[in-house]
């Protein structure tokens, strides 16, 4: 008998997972499957690893000593530029905890998220997907113990010592994601593979932004943070790549402040980070090939296939703009802003055809090559780097650092902590002895440590009743406790009801809130009763509110008759207003 394939017919249709989907068909449904992002069946470390335990068990200086000698050790398929490693190590670094936003909290480098798409194949994330490669071998050395995500920002720290940066400190603690996030909005642009033409209507901004630059209603879609999509901040060739200076500050500012940094510490992120490494065009973007994500399965996971020469080295092209900033690109020191002050930039064109700046006088100081031994090229700037220079307040910070070394190092050094641990929330949950946890960081949401004893059952329950006695609805105390609680947000680990922020400017100042002021002042002056007959143990406000809540519920269940204790834990601190930072808490 002879065997016949079973499809009749010579068309088959699409594979599991072909388009449409569910949310082809139906966009505006409710997308409960994304409540299982990151469940337990995709992380190959099983439900009851402990990465803090793991971490603790790490010799941190011997990690950075493998770290250290890799990044001056270059290799064949991807050599270093000028024998180092370290600028490209932290812009992995840098583009991987640059995707926060104050917003909503989301992105940052805390779950190695570089490592999957969109952000992996983000045309800003060019050739980082070499970055990662290179580190794959510290990586297989410490195993479980070193998540990427921390592995990543451990080395761009360790980037910025060997090249005489004295960092900030390090913290690890950040668990790596084992899937791709399909939740954040990242903007409405839609990239179609199968259209050429799709990418350059993707890198529009005309979707997220209200008006044009430098009108009045100029403005950024929120929770966004990045000027076009697939890129971390800006064009470094202007908006729309039109070379103005003025405008590219405009959108700095914007962008830059979405991530929450204000302009002292943008101008020492942009300053401090070209002070090394250069920028790479040497073939025009359409000759690259596709992005990781969509790369042939033969590029095992590499992407932007470069075709000339070897594809890299003297040929290798990332952003498109060509050059360095400085003379001594592996070297901490002024020199880029220096350069910046020290000469008139005219504009010129990179050999892959993107806008930047050369200086006008041919006597300018040269930078060599990166790769050819006695070949020596002129200096560059970006659009983007001649913003600092044409913008007013820009200007003012960048002169105060040229005259003064030590404070723009030293707020280098600050910038680039909170911009590599913005994401970690309190800094309780920092693991690591280069932690500092006597400085109390504005941006750190800090809560003073406990100095006291905590209450026990017995004050729990006279506490309740004092509560109850106090005259306050059942609705009021729950409404308060949520209202205190519902702040948190586990995107960056901010908010919630320790620290008892509910009494403290914004929060208690925001309308929805104005029905907690008075259950607030009862329990305030409740606590400071308890607190003042106790010779050690203290309750906190901030405890207190949440007690409330508890009573609440556990009257609201007895009045319906289903008696019940609702479980409490005391443990929470007061902070104090100067430890608030108003506007940043605006945002939760």
């Amino acid at each position: 008998m002879q065997g016949k394939c079973p499809f009749g017919g010579d068309r088959i249709g699409g594979a599991v997972g072909s388009p449409p989907t569910l949310s082809d068909w139906y966009p505006n449904r409710l997308k409960v499957e994304l409540l299982h992002q990151n469940g337990p069946q995709a992380n190959p470390l099983g439900q009851d690893f402990d990465y803090k335990a793991a971490f603790e068990t790490l010799d941190l200086e011997a990690v950075k000593q493998d770290i250290k000698a890799f990044l001056t050790t270059s290799v064949a398929w991807w050599p270093s530029d000028y024998g180092n490693y370290g600028p490209q190590m932290i812009r992995m670094a840098w583009h991987s905890a640059g995707t926060y936003r104050i917003a909503d909290g989301r992105g940052g480098a805390g779950e190695g998220l570089q490592r999957f798409a969109p952000i992996n194949s983000w045309w800003d994330n060019g050739n980082t997907d070499k970055s990662r490669r290179l580190i794959w071998p510290i990586k297989q050395k410490y195993g479980s113990a070193l998540s990427w995500a921390d592995l990543m920002v451990l080395t761009g720290n360790c980037a910025l010592e060997i090249m005489g940066f004295p960092t900030y400190g390090f913290a690890g603690g950040r668990q790596d994601a084992w899937e791709a996030d399909n939740a954040t909005y990242w903007g409405p642009e839609i990239w179609d593979p199968n259209d050429v033409t799709s990418f350059d209507s993707m890198v529009t901004r005309d979707k997220r932004w209200r008006g044009q630059n430098g009108d009045a209603d100029y403005d950024l879609e929120n929770p966004l943070a990045a000027s076009h999509q697939a890129l971390i901040y800006v064009n470094p060739e202007g908006p729309y790549g039109n070379g103005d200076p003025i405008g590219s500050a405009r959108d700095i500012r914007t962008t830059f402040t979405r991530m929450a940094m204000n302009d002292e510490e943008t101008v020492a992120l942009i300053a401090g980070g070209h002070a090394f490494g250069k920028s790479h065009g040497m073939v025009s973007a359409d000759q690259v090939g596709p992005p990781p994500e969509i790369a042939p399965m033969e590029a095992m996971g590499l992407g932007w296939h470069n075709p000339k020469g070897t594809g890299f080295a003297q040929y290798t092209m990332t952003n498109g703009i060509e050059g360095s900033w400085t003379p001594n690109p592996t070297q901490w020191d002024n020199a880029y802003l220096e350069n910046l002050f020290r000469f008139e930039w005219v504009q010129t064109k990179s050999p892959a055809g993107a806008s930047q700046w050369t200086p006008a006088d041919p006597d300018a100081p040269k930078t060599p090559d990166a790769h050819v031994p006695g070949q020596m090229h002129g200096l560059m700037m970006m659009t983007s780097d001649i913003a600092l220079k044409v913008d007013p307040d820009y200007r003012k910070v960048c002169e105060k650092f040229l005259n003064d070394f030590d404070a723009f190092t030293l707020a280098f050094s600050k910038a680039w902590y909170k911009l590599t641990h913005r994401d970690m929330g309190p800094k309780e949950r920092y693991l690591g002895p280069e932690v500092k946890i006597e400085d109390d960081l504005l941006w750190q949401d800090p809560i003073p440590r406990r100095d006291h004893a905590l209450i026990d059952d017995a004050d729990v329950a006279a506490l309740k009743r004092d509560i109850l006695a106090a005259g306050l609805s059942v609705s009021d105390l729950a409404f308060t406790a949520f209202s205190a609680a519902s702040t948190y947000r586990d995107s960056d680990k901010r908010g919630g009801a320790n620290g008892g922020r509910l009494a403290l400017a914004p929060q208690k100042d925001w309308s929805i809130n104005r029905r907690t002021v008075p259950v607030v002042t009862a329990l305030r002056q409740i606590a400071d009763a308890f607190n003042g007959r106790q010779a050690g143990k203290r309750v906190s406000l901030a405890d207190l509110i949440v007690l409330g809540g508890c009573t609440a519920v556990e009257k609201a269940l007895a009045d319906g008759g289903h008696p019940a204790t609702v479980p409490f834990t005391p443990g929470r601190v007061d902070t104090r207003q100067e430890l608030t930072d108003i506007e940043m808490f605006e945002w939760l």
